[in-house]
């Protein structure tokens, strides 16, 4: 089952690097990893998804996280109520003919355009997983190029912010 955490950090060098390779030493899979700032300059937010098969593993994942010194706060996103964006940049093959075909299947979509040139269309997506994953295989039919993703972005909602009483 995956599970979305969302790792406060000291704003320093190298404590992705340090965060990653905790997990992966575990043998535990990284899905995901998202790093950016956060309303604080000092702390930086990670978000990554892991995949554990029990609340065993899930614990102990956090647990070992926790022991970082670099770590200020874990939040469980997976167990309670939030908002969680994936992003997706895909370039499709779009001769003038399929053009219109393609942006059909944008519209549809709510995604954007972004990009075109005589043979390619750069396409975005925000949104849950499953709804980029079922853009992509509609879009297979006309021939994917490239894709990249950004993995899971989550925030909690309601009023509270997760830094607040670090």
């Amino acid at each position: 089952m995956k599970h979305t955490l969302a790792v406060l950090v000291e704003n320093k060098p190298a404590v992705l690097t340090h965060i990653s390779g905790l997990i992966s030493r575990r043998a535990f899979n990284i899905h995901s990893i998202a790093a950016g700032a956060s309303e604080d300059p000092d702390i930086t937010r990670i978000t990554i998804v892991v995949e554990c098969d029990n609340n065993d593993e899930l614990d102990q994942v956090i647990n070992q996280l926790a022991k970082l010194i670099n770590v200020i706060k874990i939040v469980n996103m997976t167990s309670v109520e939030s908002i969680s964006r994936d992003l997706a940049l895909i370039k499709v093959k779009a001769s003038p003919e399929r053009r219109s075909d393609i942006v059909d299947i944008v519209d549809i979509f709510r995604a954007k355009i972004v990009d075109v040139n005589r043979e390619t269309m750069v396409i975005e997506l925000t949104g849950e997983e499953d709804k980029i994953d079922a853009l992509c295989e509609v879009l297979k039919d006309h021939g994917i190029v490239e894709i990249v993703r950004s993995g899971k972005i989550a925030l909690s909602r309601g009023p509270e912010a997760a830094a607040k009483n670090i």
